[in-house]
């Protein structure tokens, strides 16, 4: 039976700590570059066709990008062409591509960009489909620092639930370089403009992070978009890389069952490490969910609901947050500023993490209290049980072992899994209110 629901709206404050559970998670920031890897993507179910051309845009892929701190990001790239994949949730006839300088400390020249369909092996392109992406129809664009730009509309048709490849070249040197720490998925780098290259042996080096990129649009048959604000357990910590099983993945594979009138864009707003109040501990972690909500929720294109998956950071990370009124007020916030736009606002429960290394009875608390509040108080449209979900029915302060990723705060593949299979797609619907 599907745990999220709409709740009574009595306003209701937490009335004290309950030992019902929480998720969220820590991460520290995936690689920039490393040697070649021998994962391989995972081959997709023969995917339908992608509608005709016309009808609304809506984002169908996302990622949310930190501020650079040390290392590669901070240096930032000269004469580098990046190939990346984005796995789209539903498809269309037409994609626009949107990228991102917001961290940038000076204007940033793309010099050439492409998008492509797969080729044979991972990383290879289909020549066939390849396509120049043009910005006022010009090849080359520069974006301003702490600016976005979107693409011109290109003609590629996509499937749902298929994957995209996005080759920029940027001259440089770039500066500090806009980017996601840890994007599950290879991409790789290439030096010289390699942005047409069929083979993926045109580029030597690998990375695990996504540089640059904001998401991708189509216009097809999608009813808009949902995104999906949270932490590393909604970034896909503990799932397996370069298959697609974090939880919004599996969650894109429920909404396709559906008829087409009631398919959505699944756009993922997780960041490693990420809070609601303080930005993060460690670098590529983000700003904090109050601060990052505009550019990463009200902006994304045709969202009309956001999914609120954060809190355990606060709770388990130094400088932690002992008073769950701060974070209820923050959730206030996040619902208000979603309303004023006329987005729903749907909430999830924070799991289970004793056994994890900061875990303490006070900290747990503190995730029984708010946890309590976002069931009871009805302050979001609907909620979604993440807590019983995860939850070990014989020691409800742990994740089920076999939803355990091993560190007993983010799950696996098999608990991300669950998670999905808990939602009830119908109270997701993006149209607004």
């Amino acid at each position: 039976m599907p745990l999220s629901r709409s709740l009574p709206r009595s306003l209701r404050r937490w009335a004290g700590p309950l030992a019902a559970a929480a998720a969220g998670a820590v991460l520290v920031a995936g690689a920039t570059t490393a040697a070649p890897s021998n994962d391989i993507v995972a081959p997709h179910p023969p995917a339908e066709a992608a509608p005709a051309a016309g009808g609304d845009w809506a984002g169908t892929w996302a990622t949310a990008v930190a501020r650079p701190q040390n290392g590669q990001p901070l240096a930032g790239f000269t004469d580098t062409t990046f190939r990346q994949r984005a796995h789209v949730s539903v498809g269309g006839s037409q994609v626009r591509l949107r990228l991102t300088n917001v961290y940038g400390t000076q204007p940033l020249i793309v010099q050439a960009a492409t998008l492509a369909l797969p080729g044979a092996a991972p990383g290879d392109v289909d020549p066939a489909t390849v396509r120049e992406v043009t910005f006022s129809g010009d090849t080359s664009v520069t974006i301003p620092a702490g600016a976005e730009l979107v693409s011109d509309p290109v003609e590629l048709r996509i499937a749902d639930d298929s994957d995209v490849l996005v080759s920029l070249y940027v001259p440089g040197p770039t500066g500090p370089a806009t980017y996601h720490a840890a994007a599950y998925s290879t991409g790789w780098i290439a030096t010289g403009d390699q942005t047409t290259a069929p083979s993926v042996s045109s580029f030597p080096q690998t990375t695990t992070s996504f540089w640059f990129l904001d998401g991708l649009d189509v216009r097809g048959a999608a009813s808009g978009a949902v995104v999906f604000l949270g932490d590393s357990i909604t970034d896909g910590a503990g799932s397996t890389r370069d298959t697609n099983r974090r939880w919004p993945d599996y969650l894109a594979d429920r909404m396709l069952e559906q008829p087409r009138p009631h398919r959505f864009g699944i756009l993922n707003a997780g960041i490693g490490g990420n809070r609601l109040l303080l930005h993060a501990n460690s670098p590529g972690q983000g700003d904090n969910a109050l601060a990052r909500f505009d550019r990463d929720v009200l902006t994304q294109t045709g969202a009309g609901t956001v999914v609120v998956f954060e809190g355990i950071n606060d709770i388990q990370q130094p400088n932690s947050q002992y008073d769950p009124e701060r974070l209820i007020a923050a959730y206030e916030q996040i619902i208000e500023r979603a309303h004023d736009q006329g987005m729903r606002a749907v909430g999830a429960t924070i799991g289970p993490f004793q056994g994890w290394g900061s875990w303490t009875p006070e900290r747990e608390a503190v995730r029984a209290a708010v946890n309590e509040w976002i069931r009871e108080s009805g302050a979001f449209d609907a909620v979604i049980d993440f807590d019983a979900v995860l939850r070990d029915p014989d020691e409800p302060l742990r994740m089920r072992a076999e939803y355990d990723s091993g560190d007993h705060l983010h799950p696996g593949d098999a608990g991300y899994q669950a998670m999905a299979d808990a939602v009830d797609l119908s109270e997701l619907s993006p149209r607004r209110r």
